[in-house]
């Protein structure tokens, strides 16, 4: 199968398996030291293979759920417990506080639709939580949107690699251009909202 700069996600989703996708989308989902990781792209490779019997689909979509819900409520009570600390924190391999603004900015336009919107923007993803601990968003509140988040993320972006390996024959061999697609996507509203800014 292809791969991306010899990466082939397709047998790292494999290796890692069920215990190694789970951890992955609980990182980026909130520790901070997790927004590098391949979310998307795995999410749609782990439904990928699970059409072609790797992975049980019932088993992984409910694990990739309670996990990217579980990644969230850390980075909450991280940001609750931080707080504006965050924002004075030294720059380092892990962290960079340009993550942090950039998830703020995007926090101040969208409020608490951030929850949900972040988890189909990659870094934004990792930090929005955080800052929703930070400014004190309504534990309740946040919550909801939390649940409704990891669903339409987790569970859809799964769904999506399965149903199109069910109804394309040999899926797998288009993985590359797919996950090309799913990047540009992800990175297009960020690009959109930077042009938006410099045109004003």
């Amino acid at each position: 199968m292809e791969s991306i700069f010899n990466f082939d996600i397709s047998i790292f989703a494999q290796t890692a398996g069920y215990i190694g996708i789970s951890f992955i989308i609980f990182a980026e989902s909130g520790l901070f030291f997790g927004f590098f990781l391949p979310g998307d792209s795995l999410l749609f490779t782990a439904g990928l293979l699970a059409s072609n019997g790797y992975f049980n689909i019932f088993l992984i979509i409910l694990l990739v759920f309670i996990s990217a819900i579980l990644g969230d409520q850390i980075g909450y009570w991280f940001g609750k417990k931080v707080g504006p600390k965050i924002f004075t924190r030294e720059d380092s391999f892990w962290f960079q506080k340009k993550h942090i603004f950039r998830a703020e900015n995007f926090y101040k336009k969208y409020g608490k639709k951030t929850i949900i919107l972040a988890r189909f923007i990659p870094i934004v993803r990792t930090f929005a939580p955080i800052l929703a601990g930070v400014g004190s968003m309504s534990y309740k509140t946040f919550v909801i949107y939390n649940i409704i988040g990891g669903f339409l993320w987790g569970v859809g972006v799964t769904l999506l690699g399965y149903f199109l390996g069910e109804i394309i024959p040999d899926a797998e061999k288009y993985l590359l251009p797919i996950i090309a697609i799913i990047i540009f996507l992800s990175i297009l509203p960020p690009i959109i909202s930077f042009a938006k800014e410099k045109m004003k």
